[in-house]
């Protein structure tokens, strides 16, 4: 059973799904990702609570101390580079191709495709708190948000980032 809340941030209306126990999706209501809502129920659980509570911290210009339990399913890359993307820090940006680079030091490679991680950033399904929104483009452009890019600016205001590249 899945399991649909909303939140009203000061972007606009915020989509929470859950599986009943952890948080499995968090999108702007204008998302051009936004999947269809056909088999889900509305309904207050703990999850959404906590996420909501988050998002408060978040949404005051501060950053949360905690995250709530997040349960992802996609490829095993797309994985691997949502994780790299929870290890940027509060305030900082980086670039599709660092993350790439990251990757294909790990693999052994010499290169990987920026193409490919930013396929997979945009395939993120809970922006903010894995947050898409700190990576940019290579000369800090700002570039692919599936909410838009005036919500990503927004985002990043919010952290006070400046684009300044970690």
């Amino acid at each position: 059973m899945q399991y649909i809340n909303y939140y009203n941030s000061p972007l606009g209306k915020i989509i929470l799904t859950s599986d009943g126990t952890d948080l499995n999706g968090l999108w702007f209501g204008e998302s051009k990702n936004l999947p269809k809502f056909n088999q889900h129920t509305e309904k207050s659980l703990p999850i959404f609570d906590l996420t909501k509570k988050w998002l408060e911290i978040y949404f005051s210009g501060n950053e949360p101390d905690f995250t709530p339990k997040l349960s992802l399913s996609g490829t095993p890359f797309q994985l691997k580079v949502w994780k790299l993307l929870q290890k940027i820090p509060y305030g900082k940006t980086t670039t599709y191709g660092d993350i790439a680079k990251e990757i294909a030091n790990k693999r052994g490679i010499k290169k990987m495709s920026a193409q490919a991680v930013g396929n997979a950033v945009g395939k993120n399904k809970i922006s903010i708190i894995i947050p898409c929104h700190r990576v940019i483009g290579i000369n800090g452009n700002l570039v692919g948000y599936a909410a838009g890019l005036e919500i990503k600016s927004k985002l990043l205001q919010f952290e006070n980032s400046g684009c300044k590249l970690f």
